[in-house]
């Protein structure tokens, strides 16, 4: 197939080559990619041309493409885009907190596909990814057998105070609740699923005991051990499994501008499996 993969750390990531995402895809292909992603969570592909159709129709070979519930539409005639963009006359960017893409939903995003067209002039623009099997993984069996009784809201609102945007009438603000560990659909390994962005309490506790344990959590989730940072170049391509990893996109290009195009593909349910 001349599909190779290149393990950017021994915890997460890993860079594609030898595939053409703009193109038709074998089924071999598709394969190959897919488990890469479900091994190393988060995967990158370099000097890729795509339109916005094609960048769909890659996103939708696995699974229905995703609407954000309350994201500008830049295209009319394309909803699932989600325009990436920061520039000289920005005030925030989306991302900047460590998250799970849109973990308010009932069923949050199966992963995500960025496609970067602009990078900064002077560098910067990175996005960090962090393993969320390996952080759980690395909680005490006391600390991972309470955790597997709890279970945490997770509320959009959240994410927009984040950014200090102003509500619009026809924004919508899922909040869901979902365990605190989620089983992976398709590798069956146990993930730690809470996040900074959309993460707002733990059920089962009170306030206080709640915030000390999320922002343990939080802080653990985070560390450098757990991630991979992907310095991105024009028409580079990043696939990460919503399911397994967080995000965080560095804001330190300003006022230089960054634009891309992301495509998100619907997930389910997030579920313990005992």
């Amino acid at each position: 197939m001349g599909i190779e993969v290149r393990t950017l750390t021994p915890t997460i990531g890993a860079e594609i080559s030898g595939v053409d995402l703009a193109g038709p895809m074998t089924n071999q292909q598709f394969d190959a990619v897919h488990q890469a992603l479900l091994d190393h969570c988060v995967i990158f592909f370099r000097d890729q041309e795509m339109t916005i159709d094609q960048h769909k129709a890659f996103g939708a070979r696995f699974g229905k493409l995703h609407v954000h519930p309350n994201a500008p539409k830049r295209y009319a005639d394309h909803p699932e885009i989600l325009t990436i963009e920061a520039g000289p006359n920005s005030k925030r960017v989306a991302g900047e907190v460590w998250h799970s893409d849109v973990s308010c939903d009932a069923e949050p995003p199966m992963g995500s596909i960025l496609h970067i067209k602009e990078v900064p002039e002077n560098g910067g623009g990175d996005t960090m990814f962090a393993n969320q099997y390996a952080a759980y993984e690395a909680l005490s069996p006391a600390m991972q057998g309470f955790l597997e009784t709890c279970s945490a809201m997770h509320e959009s609102r959240k994410s927009a105070n984040h950014q200090f945007r102003e509500p619009t009438p026809d924004q919508q603000f899922p909040e869901s609740e979902h365990p605190v560990v989620r089983t992976h659909p398709e590798t069956g390994r146990k993930a730690l699923f809470v996040n900074r962005g959309f993460t707002t309490r733990i059920v089962q506790l009170s306030r206080r005991e709640s915030d000390a344990v999320l922002n343990m959590l939080f802080d653990h989730a985070e560390q450098p051990k757990f991630v991979c940072r992907f310095k991105w170049q024009p028409n580079s391509v990043a696939f990460w499994d919503n399911r397994a990893v967080q995000h965080q996109a560095m804001w330190d290009y300003f006022p230089q501008r960054r634009f891309g195009h992301r495509v998100t593909v619907c997930g389910d349910r997030p579920f313990l499996r005992a």
